[in-house]
């Protein structure tokens, strides 16, 4: 990470109350795929990472049994909790928390993050995806700013001083590593994409055959 957890979570605070409208195109048409791709049932508990404003939490949230968003940034959370007085969702709960360390070991049947995990180094990002698979949920739906091919730095969706987007590929590697399959990948832009992975039957075995060994 390029910043402090601090540097980060004052930047977005900053930002809270103007962040919706500032949001291009292609931001909310990544935040509609990992919406339409988490699906969650009516007794699913989501966890979502990098939570901001409710961008993710909010939509799922009319579906799910409960929505559990985790950030940095009192002020974005602060706005997502609003929004959610609004619309009269009681079944959310937003507090601190970041990728490698969630603050959350409940069961989670789905993990969603948009527009977050790119501010993690690689190696971060392989931390934090193992971390999740840790928590066993079925499927973890991620949007964010994504390489698709040779990055150019004179894009939008890649600010060197803040940003820290990883390949496609290495985000792949990531979650095959920690036990999951990759079984949708989404280019909404050669910057921007969606990956949702899904933990494979073996890795559902294992954990399975550890928990009778016990």
């Amino acid at each position: 990470m390029k910043k402090d957890l601090e540097d980060h979570a004052a930047r977005f605070d900053e930002k809270a109350s103007e962040y919706d409208e500032s949001k291009s195109d292609e931001y909310r048409a990544c935040a509609n795929l990992v919406i339409e791709h988490a699906a969650p049932e009516s007794t699913d508990v989501v966890l979502d990472l990098g939570t901001g404003t409710g961008a993710i939490a909010l939509p799922l949230a009319e579906d799910a049994e409960r929505v559990v968003g985790r950030d940095i940034s009192e002020g974005m959370m602060e706005e997502a909790q609003r929004k959610a007085d609004e619309e009269g969702l009681e079944n959310l709960e937003f507090d601190y928390g970041t990728f490698r360390e969630p603050e959350y070991d409940d069961a989670v049947d789905v993990v969603t993050s948009n527009f977050a995990m790119h501010h993690l180094s690689d190696d971060e990002k392989r931390e934090a995806i193992s971390v999740i698979a840790d928590l066993e949920p079925r499927k973890f739906v991620l949007g964010d700013v994504m390489f698709f091919g040779e990055p150019d730095p004179a894009e939008p969706f890649y600010s060197p001083e803040v940003d820290d987007p990883a390949t496609v590929g290495d985000l792949a590697d990531a979650f095959t590593d920690a036990g999951f399959s990759l079984t949708a990948v989404e280019r909404v832009h050669d910057q921007v994409g969606v990956l949702v992975a899904e933990r494979t039957p073996a890795a559902e075995s294992d954990a399975e055959a550890v928990e009778s060994d016990e």
